[in-house]
């Protein structure tokens, strides 16, 4: 029953085919991962947290990915949303969430969302390719329509190298799949002395085609997948989705917002011993947040009251840019 008030609501606000909703709340949706605020027996608004691992500071995490928010358009401006998200909140620091994420759905939502805490942190580049390629002898290139392991094992593992990245899991991979069928998109895959050594995901866009995710052993690998990528799609000009590059347009695509600051810092210490610094913390919505961290050599030692010292005075958000900007977080294939 919630289900389907859920996917109703869904349907009100978000304009998706229904295609893509009955794969949404077949693959993806369960009542664990939604929260939803009810006036009598009508769900006004809801949101679902989807777990995914993350690379950071060495080790891999687990954050909450913020998917379809929405509210009833009779319910807007009421404060509705605000009260979702802070139980959502609650709920991640009960389950041990030390990040949560999303993507904004319209522009203006960054502005809405870094009021809760949230910091658009993840940036990509765009590359242009126009060369055409030729083919490559030893390479054969396919496309896979199905679900395989071995495909899967060999994204996960190239997408685990990036060091602050969102991860796939198989049950997620299960649904990019899905979603790519159902966006008339093409997986395809570079076989060498058969085994993968390469994939490009790509998707069709108004202007043209978009590889959201290529990897490829070598320079010849890479060349092989785009040169077929060109044949089928019977053009040169194709356009690649990149994490954040220093030469080159960085725009912005998700937003994090740290959960749990303790351990994030912790964390961050940890990986970056020789760096110092005295934070005082300010959090409006999760209050256990506040107080004052100091990172030296390797630890970070919180405490409420303020110890001798300068500090830096930093929002929740701020602390947020600071600390993960600059380690170029990446997200892709996450259905925005």
């Amino acid at each position: 029953m919630i289900k389907e008030k859920v996917k109703a609501l869904w349907r009100l606000c978000f304009d998706d085919s229904e295609e893509f909703i009955n794969m949404y709340f077949r693959l993806r949706y369960n009542n664990e991962v939604n929260i939803a605020i009810k006036s009598g027996d009508e769900i006004i608004s809801a949101l679902q947290m989807l777990p995914y691992p993350m690379t950071f500071c060495g080790k891999t995490i687990q954050t909450s990915y913020i998917s379809g928010a929405c509210t009833h358009p009779d319910y807007r401006g009421k404060g509705v949303m605000r009260e979702l998200l802070s139980q959502a909140f609650s709920r991640m620091t009960r389950n041990g969430i030390a990040l949560s994420t999303l993507i904004p759905a319209e522009p203006w939502l960054f502005d809405y969302y870094a009021r809760m805490g949230y910091a658009p942190v993840f940036r990509y580049s765009k590359k242009k390719v126009s060369e055409p390629y030729s083919p490559t002898p030893g390479i054969f290139v396919k496309k896979m329509t199905n679900e395989h392991e071995e495909v899967y094992q060999y994204l996960n593992r190239k997408m685990s190298e990036r060091p602050c990245c969102i991860q796939h899991t198989p049950t997620d991979f299960k649904v990019i799949l899905a979603d790519l069928k159902i966006s008339e998109g093409i997986l395809y895959v570079a076989i060498e002395k058969e085994k993968i050594a390469g994939i490009a995901i790509v998707y069709p866009q108004k202007h043209g085609l978009e590889i959201n995710e290529l990897f490829a052993e070598t320079k010849e690998i890479e060349e092989a997948l785009l040169c077929q990528i060109q044949q089928e799609a019977g053009t040169d000009e194709l356009t690649i989705l990149t994490p954040p590059m220093a030469d080159n347009e960085q725009r912005v695509l998700g937003m994090a917002r740290i959960i749990d600051a303790k351990t994030i810092l912790q964390l961050y210490a940890t990986f970056y011993p020789d760096v110092e610094m005295n934070i005082e913390l300010t959090d409006k919505m999760l209050v256990s947040n506040n107080g004052h961290y100091y990172l030296c050599k390797g630890k970070c030692m919180f405490s409420k009251e303020r110890l001798p010292g300068s500090h830096l005075q930093l929002t929740i958000e701020e602390l947020c840019e600071k600390i993960i900007t600059p380690l170029r977080p990446y997200m892709s294939l996450m259905l925005d």
